[in-house]
């Protein structure tokens, strides 16, 4: 890990005790965690009862117990959901919310830590932290659905590129009915996409293919190749090489890394 840049921020933590925390959790987020052994990371979703994504969740089980980290998504609302449906014969206790730091390097298959905040980073990295346009950049490039435009409560994992995220044979748990229907049919109506153009659009923006509404931009951040981003785009124009912005500015789809991308000018 000599030289790269990581990511190391302090998050939201829930902790859960009692014996029937795993299962509690099965029921409640969309990984299956029966056979997760102790002390390793598993990111999950947590998802409303229609489906749509409401947090992204990292957790670590313990024997009688788990810490659950709010990687993206309202901790506070995370911790009144569970509370909500934390009965006596579950035999799950949650705790109050405190902090919890993370570090990670900027590589999609790099393995994040969690570590004291004042525990020096494994020696084989570099202290060198990712400022917050680093990051973004580094989410965006590898659409990663943290952002606010994503985690807007209106769009299901699938749709967000999460379903490795998901169990579909684990059982029921929250949301579950809804997210295997859509993939039992092969339909969602719309998934995450990358894009660049050359003028700055605004979270919100609407996309267009020949006047037709196409999609809805989701994150955006000006960079000096021109601004790139997110967008959640409508299943019949995902093949698309370009779309329209909302003032009428081109805008290319599915972008290639920097070094491959076209010109913009």
């Amino acid at each position: 890990m000599t030289g790269a840049l990581h990511w190391d921020s302090a998050f939201p933590l829930l902790r859960l005790e009692g014996e029937g925390t795993r299962n509690f959790l099965q029921g409640q987020t969309s990984a299956d965690v029966t056979d997760t052994p102790e002390g390793t990371l598993v990111q999950t979703c947590w998802l409303s009862a229609t489906g749509r994504l409401r947090a992204l969740l990292e957790l670590c089980l313990r024997a009688n117990g788990a810490d659950v980290l709010v990687l993206a998504g309202d901790a506070t609302a995370v911790a009144k959901g569970f509370d909500q449906v934390i009965f006596p014969a579950d035999r799950v206790r949650l705790q109050a919310v405190t902090e919890q730091r993370r570090v990670q390097p900027l590589s999609k298959t790099s393995t994040a830590l969690w570590l004291d905040h004042d525990s020096p980073l494994p020696p084989s990295w570099t202290s060198n932290p990712a400022d917050s346009k680093q990051l973004e950049r580094w989410r965006i490039e590898q659409r990663l659905a943290f952002g606010a435009g994503e985690l807007n409560a209106d769009a299901n994992p699938l749709e967000l590129g999460l379903a490795d995220l998901v169990s579909l044979s684990k059982g029921c748990f929250l949301g579950q009915e809804t997210v295997a229907k859509l993939a039992n049919l092969g339909g969602t109506k719309q998934e995450l996409r990358g894009w660049i153009c050359n003028h700055v659009p605004s979270v919100g923006d609407t996309l267009r293919a020949n006047g037709e509404r196409a999609g809805t931009i989701t994150s955006v951040l000006d960079t000096p190749e021109g601004s790139i981003g997110l967008a959640l785009v409508r299943r019949q124009h995902l093949e698309a090489e370009t779309l329209d912005g909302s003032d009428g500015q081109t805008m290319h789809m599915n972008p290639l890394p920097v070094d491959q991308r076209p010109a913009v000018g």
